[in-house]
């Protein structure tokens, strides 16, 4: 009978060990739970020239997962203007003058340097150039050359007319050289014909279309999150994925007083915790003053 005893209460003595680790070993501690996602916190102020920080009030702010100046350039690409290049060869201009562009490196045709620098040998053979020297110099009655031959000439007497050409041209190049001054003016009769108009024009047009485009890539396909500014120019973006993003006003201007600023800054969220950044003139993008 005691030896039963004695068995059994070495059963439940074992039987407790087991269920009780801690009575011989301290359990592991389970591993603390991180969030996957941080909180933004920021505030904006801009100060003015001689003045104090002023909080960008209602103001709307992008989070995103790509920089911004990454995001204008590729709206760029996808509406890109033609190449120099390309585009000189479109333009409804004489094949002289097209080769005389890509050779200068320019398009605009109608400047002073350009005036001052073409050659007499330039003027009469680039058709543009003659009709602007002619014109310029049309009140001049000595000494200018003209022409002995009729147009009707070309077709009806064409080896007659080629000899007259020639000869008018030999003597109109002499004289241009010879008399320098009459270059002066010939830019403002070039400016009708000058292929920077088209240029510029395009120019803006495919600005406007960027400025169009970058920000709607950036809502569409690279935001993370925005929020509008409170009365003290602070906002919040909770429960952000962690990793990297661009704190940006998507190149939207900020105004406090004489400053006009633009923000795209750089943030690192870490799951489990809150990021803080100050915005202000110092680390903004872009900054310049609205006065002229």
């Amino acid at each position: 009978m005691r030896t039963s005893f004695a068995a059994t209460s070495f059963f439940f003595l074992a039987l407790l060990v087991l269920s009780v680790p801690g009575a011989l070993a301290q359990a592991p501690a389970a591993p603390a739970v991180v969030s996957p996602t941080g909180v933004l916190e920021f505030a904006a102020r801009i100060t003015p020239t001689s003045g104090k920080p002023e909080p960008v009030r209602q103001f709307t702010f992008y989070l995103l997962t790509r920089d911004y100046a990454e995001i204008v350039r590729e709206a760029d690409a996808a509406s890109a203007l033609p190449s120099r290049e390309e585009f000189i060869d479109s333009l409804k201009v004489s094949p002289e003058l097209k080769t005389w562009m890509k050779a200068h490196n320019t398009v605009n045709i109608a400047t002073q340097e350009v005036e001052l620098g073409l050659t007499a040998g330039e003027i009469i053979s680039i058709p543009e150039f003659l009709a602007a020297y002619l014109q310029a110099n049309s009140g001049i009655t000595q000494d200018l050359p003209r022409e002995k031959y009729k147009e009707s000439d070309k077709t009806a007497h064409p080896e007659h007319y080629k000899k007259l050409r020639q000869n008018y041209l030999a003597a109109l190049k002499k004289f241009i050289e010879s008399h320098r001054q009459t270059l002066a003016s010939i830019s403002i009769y070039l400016d009708p014909v000058n292929p920077a108009h088209l240029w510029n024009k395009l120019s803006v047009e495919h600005s406007r279309k960027v400025a169009r485009l970058a920000p709607e890539y950036a809502q569409t396909k690279y935001l993370a999150g925005k929020t509008d500014t409170d009365l003290d120019g602070r906002g919040i973006f909770l429960a952000i994925p962690a990793g990297s993003y661009w704190l940006s006003t998507l190149g939207q201007d900020a105004a406090a007083g004489d400053m006009r600023v633009r923000w795209n800054v750089p943030v690192a969220l870490t799951g489990g915790k809150v990021a803080r950044i100050e915005l202000s003139t110092l680390n903004a993008a872009e900054a310049r003053s609205s006065m002229p």
